[in-house]
């Protein structure tokens, strides 16, 4: 079956209340635009939840699947002991993958770890409310070229394809992390240009464009989202969409874009 629905999210821990607090007021936009996000996501009815996240554990040479039997969240890292959510695992979907993957020679390492990073506990805590019984396949990207980010995406969706289940896939990730001084990663004088480029990319459907961006200018805006990016837009290869940006914002210095990838 085809993939049912695409998103792009950020993982603020600041979205989970006991985190955020007061602070959660100065990312309002995000907060209701993962409420935007997560009733369509319902509406699609997702058997399965792919989630691509960029702090899980990461190899240079080989894409991870998390085949884990069932996963937990956890905030402690983030002074919060008490918040915490389950899910159970797509076992038999990540082994399918693995198995294609096999065939096409593409590095893909299955792991098991009941834990889930931030990267997807945060957009999985606001998008699974209403979905208490869709399993969740977390997957880490690599660090190989663009092309094969695209590849791997490519080959995600051939898999998803090749099940009776309905998939929705979330490319978790930031954008710069330079956009003020006072930014996590200091000022990057490429961080708001890399934003604007990638918004305005998304929003005219130019893939191409932002394959094709300068690895050194990428790097140097100091982000984290642009290789979950590259898989979704590889396993929406040859699919008709129109992104739809629900918010983009960056009180803190961090660029925040959660959208959708409506499908016609």
């Amino acid at each position: 079956m085809p993939l049912v629905f695409a998103g792009i999210t950020p993982h603020p821990p600041l979205l989970i209340p006991t985190i955020g607090k007061d602070k959660i007021e100065k990312i309002e936009k995000t907060k209701e635009a993962f409420g935007k996000l997560e009733q369509e996501l319902y509406l699609s009815k997702p058997h399965i939840i792919a989630i691509i996240s960029p702090h899980g554990q990461i190899y240079e040479d080989a894409f991870t699947l998390n085949a884990h039997t069932h996963f937990e969240s956890s905030f402690e890292e983030f002074g919060d002991h008490g918040t915490k959510n389950e899910w159970v695992g797509a076992m038999d979907t990540a082994a399918r993958i693995g198995h294609m993957a096999n065939e096409e020679r593409m590095k893909v390492q299955l792991i098991s770890e009941e834990k889930l990073d931030h990267g997807s506990s945060v957009p999985l805590f606001h998008l699974t409310a209403h979905l208490p019984d869709v399993k969740i396949l977390p997957i880490g990207y690599s660090g190989l070229d663009v092309k094969t980010h695209l590849d791997f995406g490519y080959l995600l969706k051939n898999a998803f394809m090749d099940t009776d289940k309905r998939v929705a896939l979330i490319a978790s990730g930031d954008l710069s992390h330079g956009l003020t001084n006072d930014s996590p990663a200091g000022l990057s004088k490429v961080g708001e240009e890399f934003d604007t480029k990638i918004i305005e990319l998304l929003e005219s459907h130019n893939t191409s464009g932002i394959t094709q961006l300068d690895p050194k200018f990428v790097e140097e805006a100091s982000q984290c989202g642009y290789r979950s990016l590259l898989i979704a837009l590889g396993a929406l290869q040859n699919m008709d969409y129109t992104f739809k940006n629900y918010a983009y914002e960056a009180p803190f210095g961090v660029g925040y874009l959660t959208g959708e990838c409506n499908f016609a």
